[in-house]
């Protein structure tokens, strides 16, 4: 019996010294987990780049003066990213109806960040499709403005016999701010 105490101890020792190193390679690794570089905490609080005033005026202003020298009677509107009316310009003659146009031309391409032309072909067929969004309009005539890769505003002049025209217009309004940053 005394020899089996030795060797008892021996076996319990050394299952002791695994539990050990066990216990301090498994801590070890739990600490090394927790020094990994973890995801930066979302904001609280996000700015977002709104186009000017004046910048939206001279838009405005360019593609009204664009239309009047081809003998158009339209309404330009510049909307921000929200939807919120920036400038509203309504030419001398224009119809009622091209005011609603113009704002949700601009509101289309602001809120998909493309000209409102290379939208239309999305919202056909049958279904639900992206014209049943809200406040959209596709049709021709709406340019989305901007910055930093991504759009901040949108252009749209409603009014003219075609919206090729309409696009134009606007497009004059968007070289007149340039390209922004």
């Amino acid at each position: 019996m005394n020899a089996k105490l030795p060797r008892t101890r021996l076996v319990l020792g050394m299952t002791a010294g695994l539990a050990t190193v066990a216990l301090a390679t498994g801590l070890g690794a739990a600490q090394a987990q927790d020094r990994r570089p973890q995801p930066p905490a979302q904001p609280t609080v996000v700015q977002t780049s709104v186009l000017g005033i004046d910048a939206a005026t001279r838009a405005a202003q360019a593609a009204l003066d664009a239309a009047e020298k081809e003998g158009q009677r339209v309404t330009v509107a510049v909307l921000d990213r929200s939807g919120a009316v920036r400038v509203l310009l309504k030419g001398d003659g224009a119809g009622p109806q091209t005011e609603e146009s113009a704002k949700r031309k601009a509101f289309t391409a602001a809120s998909f960040g493309q000209p409102t032309s290379a939208l239309t072909k999305n919202a056909q067929g049958d279904g639900p499709t992206i014209r049943d969004i809200p406040g959209t309009l596709f049709l021709a005539g709406g340019v989305p403005v901007a910055a930093n890769g991504g759009p901040i505003a949108g252009i749209g002049v409603g009014g003219a016999p075609s919206g090729d025209l309409d696009e134009r217009f606007a497009t004059a309004g968007l070289r007149a701010i340039g390209e922004l940053r």
